[in-house]
This record gives structure tokens, C-alpha cells and sequence, in this order.
């Protein structure tokens, strides 16, 4: 038997993020895979001293512009996607100010600062573009120490990797693979590298801030269908997506049935240069639906041919 048909890609991101003036905060990234459309990518950042901060820096390995980037922020009006996102009962006072809202959670208070309403940057860099939120203007309405900034962006580098190709190869060869290989495996390698300084461009490696201040923490979470595999090595929680509590806050287009959530984190304790490094690969077999249509054909051939010969040898027989 012939090994299945591979369609190898790979997506390697090489992300930085980092706070002036504190080290002791945690990046979310929150992927929504849908390797049969859009894929989309939330980005959290948590900072824990946000009143000594002067600033927040985002480094994404591809190109967004502001038009792209949607404050998930102000989704957080309901109950259920609180309880979803902080995995416990949440009072909101949302909207308090223009630019944040507040949040009670586990006997403390946190605000979640309305990305959307802030002057923040987000320029081209490299192959890239580096998100820049200054954070001056915003310690006057802040009244907790701690504060979420969070949005979401469709994720290019995914939909790249996950783009049909088609083979341009001999037709000959394509029809024996249709007939010989039914079997089409999927097979997508994803890296995750989060402030590892050989994936970034110089001009990010040359700031100074930028290897002062690491990040406690990292938080990855990826959401796909089931009938895709994960390796889930290394990860602390898989479970259902609750269609319930994600019905309002799902990117548009994504389907929500049938969805596993994945979920991974690394620590400072374990890395103290605050580098983080997830690699995942994803799997899927399939039938082609081409070598269905050409099994399909060939047996209808079959049976015209066996219908013609049928017919002949009764007219064969008639004679003698």
C-alpha cells in the first residue's frame, strides 16, 4: 500500500512583547485555527505594575494595519464570556471611564483597558509590524494596579500555511495519485517563539528595554476543530469549546461546533531569560474528494462497458 498523499507547511512566529517598566507580566495568545478559512489571533497582555509603566510593545511577525485590529475589550459586557475568559464568576463595571472598564475576579480587581479608544501605534517594522501603546496619558483613569490590554487580528502567517496549493505537476502523475493514494494527510507544523531575540529583527534586539523588562509568563491557547489532531504534549488543559458562553465573542465566520481548546504555558522559573518556545504540529487525514470523482467515474465506465459486453455476448449467443 502507498503512504497517504503529505501536504507539508510551516509557520514559525517569532513574536516580542515587553512592558517599561515592569517585568513581572504574562502574554495570552489565543489562537482560533480554521485551516478551511480565516484564522484569527488574540493577543492579552497582563500587566501587573501598570501604574509605574510607561509603555506597551507588541512585535507581530507579520503585517496589520489598525483597520485590522478589533477591540475584543469591549465584548467583556456580558457575564459569560468573563466567566469563559477569567474561568470564574465575574462582576463588571463596564465602561466606568472612556478608556477602561473594571473587573472583579477572585477577591481582587483588575481594569480592562478599551484598546480602541487609546492613540496607540501600529507601525511597519521589518517583515512585521511593531504595536506601541503609550501608557502616560492613561495612569489618570486607571484605579487598580493591574490591567488587561487585549485585542484581536486575523492571523496571516496561519492563513498562509493553510492556503490550498494546487499541484502543478505531470497530469499523468496527478491521475495515478488520485487513483493509487485516496488518503489526503494534512500536515501543518506551528512555532510559537515569544522574545527568543535569533527570530526577531535587529531593530528590536537593539533596544535596551526590550531584554530589560521579560515577561513572567506566557499563556497559549488553540482552538480547532475536531477532526484536526494536536500533538498535546506539555499541555495542562484540553477541553470542549462551551458554545454557550463563546456565541457572542467568536470571530465572524468561525464555526463553534465541534471545537477542541488546547491550552499551554511556560514561566520565567523555568527560563530566566523570559524566552518562550511552543511547537505544535497538526494533523489531518481525509479521502480526496478527487479520487472520490474519479472512483465514481471509473465505476460508471465499468459498468457501461460491462453493460456493451453483456449485450454483445447475447447477440453472440443469438447467432450461434
Amino acid at each position: 500500500n502507498k503512504m497517504p498523499k503529505k501536504q507539508r507547511k510551516f509557520a514559525d512566529d517569532g513574536w516580542a512583547v515587553w512592558i517599561d517598566g515592569d517585568d513581572t507580566s504574562t502574554v495570552y495568545i489565543n489562537d482560533w485555527l480554521n485551516p478551511k478559512g480565516k484564522s484569527y489571533i488574540d493577543i492579552a497582555v497582563r500587566i501587573r505594575g501598570v501604574k509605574v509603566s510607561k509603555a506597551l510593545h507588541v512585535y507581530v511577525p507579520f503585517t496589520v494595519s489598525r483597520d485590522e485590529i478589533k477591540d475584543v475589550s469591549l465584548l467583556f459586557n456580558g457575564t459569560k464570556i468573563l466567566q469563559a475568559t477569567f474561568s470564574s464568576a465575574c462582576i463588571v463595571d463596564y465602561k466606568k471611564n472612556e478608556y477602561t472598564s473594571e473587573i472583579a475576579y477572585n477577591g481582587k480587581t483588575v481594569d480592562i483597558v478599551h484598546i480602541s479608544t487609546l492613540e496607540y501605534q501600529a507601525d511597519r517594522l521589518a517583515d512585521g509590524t511593531l504595536i506601541s501603546v503609550d501608557l502616560g496619558a492613561l495612569q489618570q483613569f486607571l484605579d487598580n494596579d493591574e490591567a488587561y490590554f487585549s485585542w484581536r487580528m486575523p492571523h496571516k502567517s496561519l492563513d498562509e500555511i493553510f492556503k490550498p496549493r494546487v499541484n502543478m505537476g505531470n497530469a499523468l502523475a496527478r491521475l495515478r495519485d488520485l487513483i493509487t493514494t485516496p488518503v489526503v494527510s494534512e500536515k501543518y507544523g506551528y512555532s510559537i517563539r515569544v522574545n527568543e531575540s535569533r527570530l526577531l529583527p535587529e531593530e528590536i534586539t537593539r533596544i535596551g528595554a526590550f531584554h530589560r523588562q521579560k515577561l513572567k509568563k506566557a499563556v497559549i491557547t488553540l482552538s480547532i476543530d475536531e477532526n484536526y489532531e494536536l500533538n498535546d504534549s506539555g499541555c495542562y488543559r484540553i477541553h470542549r469549546l462551551e458554545e454557550n458562553l463563546y456565541e457572542d465573542y467568536l470571530p465572524k465566520e468561525y464555526n463553534l461546533e465541534d471545537v477542541i481548546t488546547y491550552q499551554w504555558n511556560q514561566s520565567r522559573e523555568d527560563n530566566l531569560q523570559g524566552q518562550f518556545n511552543f511547537y505544535y504540529n497538526i494533523t489531518k487525514d481525509s479521502i480526496s474528494r478527487g479520487s472520490m470523482f474519479l472512483y465514481l467515474v471509473l465505476l460508471m465506465a465499468i459498468a457501461v462497458i460491462g453493460d456493451v459486453l453483456a449485450d454483445y455476448v447475447m447477440r453472440l449467443i443469438d447467432l450461434l
